[in-house]
């Protein structure tokens, strides 16, 4: 079963010395990379000889994967650039990674600095194995790469810290999830599944669409469920929050002036409409905060271009 090389590219508005430092210095790396937890430099052996390291990645439960590699880096006077190429291996039984290698490249670009990573590595447990890899964990590592490269960029052009943007993100993606779940809910549950357990009867008391109740809820229930699917599709884009929070105070203010008694229930449309609004408030402004894998390239063009006209670009280890 072959396998592809996760290939990851982004442009930085970054100094290279100082892209340099945060990619090459393990205090700095281990900050932003979602690979890697820990990462330990041991001492040099001669002047010549290649960086080794110690790498730890907690993966939840207690559990954590180590392993080691090497690290070569080099940075050319006459066109800015550097490259840094390594090797890494982990022995411990269950990692699926056996060994890999791969390099990161910095190449200048007018005012940033164009910042890649190829790598690829071998696995364990046979076909298995490389099935569960070609499957999900390969797809995996390389999204939280790009996303990782994101989170350097968002750190070196708006400085920004990894940690706050990634509490910004868990804060982003959870308002994001309820939301989402609870327009399924609405949608799916009192107007399409059980609409005689009082929805029906809400918008009856309003007097608006006499008759046609029967036929508008149902249809209400399906535009509550696309804008559930819609809040997660288009969660980065504000506009979204704004279409959900006008239809809250639509369907709310509706309910409530149809039926005022309603508000003396313990579970009113006001308890519903004023925590979702809320949430659509927060995470409309964290959505810019972000990282997003999808800014990064995926193919190396080129190397695309170097392979059609019979050259290549690839760095072997």
């Amino acid at each position: 079963m072959r396998t592809t090389p996760i290939y990851v590219e982004l442009d930085i508005a970054a100094d290279m010395d100082a892209l340099w430092c945060h990619t090459q210095e393990p205090n700095l790396h281990q900050q932003w990379d979602l690979r890697f937890t820990d990462i330990t430099y041991l001492p040099k052996e001669g002047e010549n000889s290649p960086q080794r390291f110690l790498y730890r990645t907690r993966i939840g439960f207690g559990i954590a994967i180590a392993g080691t590699g090497e690290s070569r880096s080099s940075r050319s006077t006459a066109t800015g650039g550097a490259i840094s190429t390594l090797v890494f291996e982990s022995e411990q039984p269950i990692s699926l990674i056996r060994r890999g290698g791969g390099y990161w490249r910095y190449k200048p670009n007018g005012d940033r600095v164009t910042f890649s990573t190829k790598f690829n590595y071998t696995t364990r447990f046979g076909f298995v194995g490389r099935l569960l890899d070609r499957l999900a964990f390969r797809p995996l590592f390389g999204y939280a790469t790009a996303w990782s490269f994101d989170m350097l960029r968002i750190w070196l052009e708006r400085g920004i810290a990894p940690a706050i943007t990634i509490q910004r993100a868990v804060i982003h993606y959870a308002c994001v999830a309820v939301l989402s779940l609870l327009w399924l809910y609405e949608g799916l549950v009192p107007k399409l599944l059980s609409p005689e357990s009082g929805e029906l009867q809400i918008y009856r008391a309003t007097g608006l669409f006499p008759d046609w109740e029967h036929v508008l809820l149902p249809l209400l229930g399906v535009a509550e469920i696309g804008m559930g699917i819609a809040a997660a599709i288009w969660h980065r884009r504000r506009a979204a929050y704004v279409g959900q929070s006008i239809l809250l105070v639509l369907l709310g203010g509706t309910a409530i002036a149809g039926t005022p008694e309603l508000l003396l229930s313990p579970f009113n449309p006001l308890v519903l409409t004023v925590p979702m609004l809320a949430l659509a408030i927060i995470a409309a402004m964290t959505a810019s905060g972000v990282p997003m894998a999808g800014r990064c390239r995926r193919r190396n063009e080129d190397e695309v271009s170097a392979e059609k006209g019979g050259g290549s670009h690839e760095v072997y280890l």
